[in-house]
């Protein structure tokens, strides 16, 4: 079985984020976030919004690939990049899973 790794990586949009035109957001979902998600091809991304329902996260980005290496290195050009050196938003949490990792382990009894 090979393994599929998911991430859930929790957000809080900073006002610096909030201060921006939707415009703007736009241009750097477009200009910085997009290329780095485009370079490691290896992980999917989908985002999902939360404000609504939760003051601890406004957005949760779900990362999903095989490849930990690919994982790590976007996480790392995320770091890298305004999202968190302005910052834009704060990084809350990042809960790690493998889906049904229990079929694995039961297969292997």
């Amino acid at each position: 079985m090979s393994e599929k790794y998911t991430f859930f990586m929790h957000l809080k949009a900073l006002p610096t984020w909030l201060r921006l035109s939707r415009e703007d957001r736009n241009k750097f979902n477009a200009q910085i976030i997009q290329p780095i998600l485009k370079q490691y091809s290896a992980v999917n991304v989908r985002w999902y919004d939360a404000e609504a329902f939760t003051t601890k996260t406004s957005d949760i980005a779900v990362f999903e690939t095989d490849s930990l290496r690919d994982y790590y290195f976007v996480v790392d050009a995320l770091r890298d990049s305004q999202m968190f050196s302005v910052p834009y938003f704060e990084l809350v949490d990042i809960i790690p899973a493998v889906e049904e990792g229990y079929l694995e382990y039961e297969a292997s009894l």
